[in-house]
């Protein structure tokens, strides 16, 4: 339930999740095509792009509905902060979505060394450094994603087991535990309404309706964007 009644602002965790969705079944689909290793990387992509129907409209919707998810999961953390539904009881929802945040960073640095192109390899060991200069333990992440001190096929096969595998299943958990302390807790009511006007409201029909709409709509927006915007792929 919703109290105080349904409101646009609550679609962006809906939304958010629908495009993990979303990332989780052209994922599956990509990783189909997709050879982990330093001589076959690159050339696996190519073919999916250029031989594989829909292949480099399918590897654009990935890329872009990834964006579009860090995007909706910033703009579904600056709404939970402004509404203040990090405070009690909500504490746990909180922590499982700031969970969850961190994963999609960690996404984002596994899935970009997979296409091993030349903006892939230089900006992986530009990160790798930057991972690298941390305080105490900094030295060796590196050491351990990578298999050793530079990238070659180790690196690959380890990022591309955190990306399709280890990644996917933690932010499944942590997903499912967020939506459980969300339906325990329901949704914290916007900061400027009254005592009076928090009168509980089931999410049927007008709050699963906005949901629903807003999904649609950012979806269509990656998949129409994605359609005029292939995903580059640089020299191996």
């Amino acid at each position: 339930n919703t109290k105080g009644g349904p409101s646009w602002a609550y679609v962006l965790g809906s939304t958010t999740a629908v495009l993990f969705l979303v990332l989780a079944a052209t994922g599956i689909a990509l990783a189909a095509f997709y050879s982990p290793s330093v001589t076959d990387a690159w050339a696996s992509v190519a073919y999916l792009e250029a031989r594989v129907p829909f292949g480099a409209f399918l590897r654009s919707v990935h890329q872009h509905a990834h964006s579009a998810f860090v995007v909706m999961i910033a703009l579904h953390i600056l709404q939970i902060l402004w509404y203040g539904a990090y405070k009690a009881p909500r504490e746990a929802t909180w922590l499982t979505g700031v969970v969850m945040f961190i994963l999609t960073t960690v996404f984002s640095l596994t899935g970009y060394l997979l296409p091993f192109d030349q903006n892939a390899y230089w900006s992986t060991k530009v990160r790798m450094g930057i991972v690298g200069s941390g305080p105490v333990i900094g030295e060796y992440i590196p050491k351990f994603l990578l298999g050793g001190n530079d990238l070659g096929n180790l690196s690959l096969t380890r990022f591309f087991t955190l990306h399709v595998l280890i990644l996917p299943l933690v932010m499944g958990l942590m997903l499912l535990l967020h939506l459980a302390f969300f339906r325990r807790h329901g949704p914290a009511p916007h900061p400027k309404k009254r005592a009076a006007e928090l009168v509980d409201e089931p999410y049927w029909p007008r709050q699963i309706s906005r949901d629903l709409i807003a999904a649609f709509v950012v979806v269509a927006a990656v998949f129409a964007y994605s359609a005029a915007h292939n995903a580059p792929l640089e020299a191996p």
